[in-house]
């Protein structure tokens, strides 16, 4: 108890007020603060992997990088050390506005290795890239063509939960429902045949999806697979490195499509490499 009576809280806009700010070689601004347990030269190559298109489209975020971030009222406050009370309070991170910024808090000390705190790093900059940008269509179109083939699995739970809302208006649907779309459909397709017979399908199609949801996962499954490459920037991993227990990963060729089209839109900078190794089994 006296361990945590001796740890003074500091609002996180004292911290980002006080604080120098770094600017790495892409131009994204980041902050270390305390006892991060991570150093400048072990945190800029991180940083730097972040391809230059991404980052400027971030001039008015800022990334700090505190040993724990504390959001527990209205105002986000900062541990300059850790315990393990306090390690329990915290928070991955925390967004802050500051004097027209975004800031972000990251808490290093919450983090078990590099992989960890890479990864917490990357998906915050593939949220804020969403935000800023938008998700690119040629991604839409290769994400829904893989969810309408059933691939199995996502990259997250939010993209699998909002893949599966988005597909499945029609299994609610109530059976009487769905035999006179039937029967139209197929009345359409006869009179159409001649002409177009694809778009009555996707007229069909269209009509079954929850467009809200199919916008959401489009956002998180880019976000996602923007953060995967930029963390294959940084080290290496296996596949099963990205699993969770609470959704099914997606599967590996499909991924690794994701984020060969990724890396077609936002090439990596100079001195940064993407490659995807497979295990051959003899």
């Amino acid at each position: 108890m006296a361990e945590v009576a001796q740890m003074e809280l500091l609002p996180a806009s004292l911290v980002a007020q006080q604080t120098p700010v770094l600017q790495s070689e892409n131009r994204l601004c980041y902050a270390i603060f305390a006892d991060t347990h991570i150093t400048a030269p072990e945190l800029e190559p991180i940083v730097q992997a972040v391809p230059n298109a991404v980052a400027a489209a971030l001039t008015r975020h800022a990334y700090y990088f505190v040993p724990l971030t504390i959001g527990e009222t209205e105002e986000t406050m900062v541990a300059p050390g850790y315990t393990i009370d306090l390690g329990d309070r915290a928070m991955c991170h925390r967004n802050v506005q500051f004097d027209g910024a975004d800031c972000i808090f990251i808490s290093t000390r919450l983090m078990q290795d590099r992989f960890a705190l890479a990864f917490e790093f990357f998906i915050n900059v593939g949220h804020h890239f969403v935000e800023a940008a938008g998700v690119p269509q040629s991604f839409c179109d290769l994400a829904w063509s893989q969810a309408v083939a059933d691939v199995r699995g996502e990259t997250s739970q939010d993209s699998y939960e909002n893949r599966r809302r988005a597909l499945d208006r029609s299994r609610s649907e109530s059976p009487g429902a769905r035999m006179a779309e039937r029967t139209f459909s197929r009345l359409d397709s006869r009179l159409d045949s001649r002409v177009d017979p694809p778009t009555a399908g996707r007229a069909v199609e269209k009509g079954r999806i929850d467009e809200k949801a199919k916008s959401s996962f489009f956002e998180s499954a880019f976000s996602d697979a923007l953060a995967i490459y930029m963390l294959s920037l940084t080290l290496d991993f296996n596949y099963t490195d990205l699993r969770e227990r609470e959704y099914p990963l997606l599967a590996a060729p499909a991924l690794a499509e994701r984020l060969r089209h990724v890396a077609a839109l936002f090439p990596p900078n100079p001195g940064y490499d993407f490659q995807i190794s497979y295990r051959h089994k003899f």
